[in-house]
């Protein structure tokens, strides 16, 4: 029986930042995906890395990626890609975590930098309450810049059941990454893969056993 659902934030419950980075390599005559190429490269000791681990500033994150930009020959400041990274509300994501809210245990887990404002990074007054409405429905938020540890370590969904008081059997987990999917459902979690919003919350709908829109 699925006793709570778990989010992801940006990509989940808010568009993709993928879409902007896109949008941002389009603007500047980038090659497509150079962004999250250079963010999987040297996945757990790279910047970005670094900086959702909260052990890098902000500061020394631009430098850091600006360097790894560098060594593949572009010019890319670290502080463009944090200007980026809020995306906009998928409103029938928010109206499904709303019923689910109060029906079933909720908790997010997101990978994020201390930057903006929260875990969706926020930064313009509108996101900042939109967003803040939005994690008034969790009983928990877990965000990597702030336990120090970053998805698709085992031990923040660990953290999350804990704090929750949910087995790992008990909880659906919704992300919009497949690396980040993969030890959630290694641990026992059913996994919902986010890439078009009605078809997860299809998924979602025939998970918990009731209506969604």
């Amino acid at each position: 029986m699925v006793k709570a659902v778990i989010w992801d934030f940006g990509g989940v419950l808010t568009t993709s930042p993928f879409e902007a980075f896109n949008r941002y390599e389009e603007e500047r005559g980038l090659p497509k995906d150079l962004i999250r190429s250079i963010n999987a490269t040297n996945g757990d000791t790279n910047a970005w890395a670094q900086f959702e681990n909260s052990t890098v500033t902000l500061d020394e994150f631009d430098g850091l990626f600006a360097a790894e930009a560098r060594e593949r020959g572009y010019d890319v400041p670290g502080k463009d890609i944090i200007a980026l990274l809020a995306g906009d509300l998928r409103p029938q994501m928010v109206e499904a975590l709303r019923r689910i809210s109060e029906r079933l245990i909720t908790g997010c887990i997101t990978n994020n930098v201390k930057a903006g404002e929260g875990a969706g990074m926020a930064r313009s007054p509108e996101k900042v309450a939109a967003n803040e409405a939005i994690m008034k429905m969790f009983q928990v938020v877990i965000q990597s810049s702030v336990v120090g540890v970053r998805k698709p370590n085992p031990k923040i969904y660990e953290m999350a059941c804990e704090a929750l008081n949910v087995a790992p059997e008990e909880v659906v987990y919704l992300d919009d990454l497949g690396i980040n999917l993969k030890p959630a459902r290694a641990m026992g979690m059913q996994t919902i893969k986010v890439i078009d919003p009605d078809v997860a919350l299809d998924e979602l709908e025939a998970a918990v056993g009731f209506d969604l829109r």
